[in-house]
């Protein structure tokens, strides 16, 4: 099918946690229309693809990218490829782009990481970061989340 790896990308770790991951990653916020026009979801899917047969295994996508529909493409291209030569990292925090409107209450982080592997489709996500501080919430608040999840 052509989704084999094929060029021995570079690796680098990310953190002290562990995480290893492709040099070069794929930002797929141009896949679905946030800040141009949307992509088919045939040629997306075609794109993570491509991507990932040149060696990238390194995806990061967002809630709020394409009002939640590049999680839903970035989710049905994963099911194309081997998800345990993935890493995949989304984001939460914008409740809205325009005007910027953040959130950080424990509460809806989960909600929102919850609703993120329904539309992504996996059991796991490998990095889940704040995409937008709420500085009306401390961040010890918003990390709360993280140790009891």
């Amino acid at each position: 099918m052509g989704d084999e790896l094929k060029i021995q990308m570079p690796r680098v770790k990310l953190g002290s946690q562990g995480l290893e991951v492709s040099k070069l990653g794929f930002g797929c916020v141009g896949l679905t229309g946030t800040y141009n026009a949307p992509l088919s979801e045939e040629d997306g899917i075609s794109i993570v693809r491509h991507a990932f047969s040149e060696g990238i295994t390194f995806f990061d996508t967002a809630d709020v990218y394409g009002a939640n529909a590049n999680e839903i493409l970035v989710g049905k291209a994963l099911k194309q490829l081997p998800r345990e030569k993935i890493q995949l990292a989304t984001k939460f925090g914008i409740v809205n782009l325009s005007p910027m409107l953040v959130k950080g209450t424990p509460e809806y982080v989960r909600s929102c990481c919850e609703a993120s592997l329904k539309r992504l489709d996996v059991e796991y996500i490998d990095l889940y970061y704040q995409h937008r501080v709420d500085t009306s919430v401390a961040i010890e608040e918003t990390v709360l989340f993280f140790i009891q999840f």
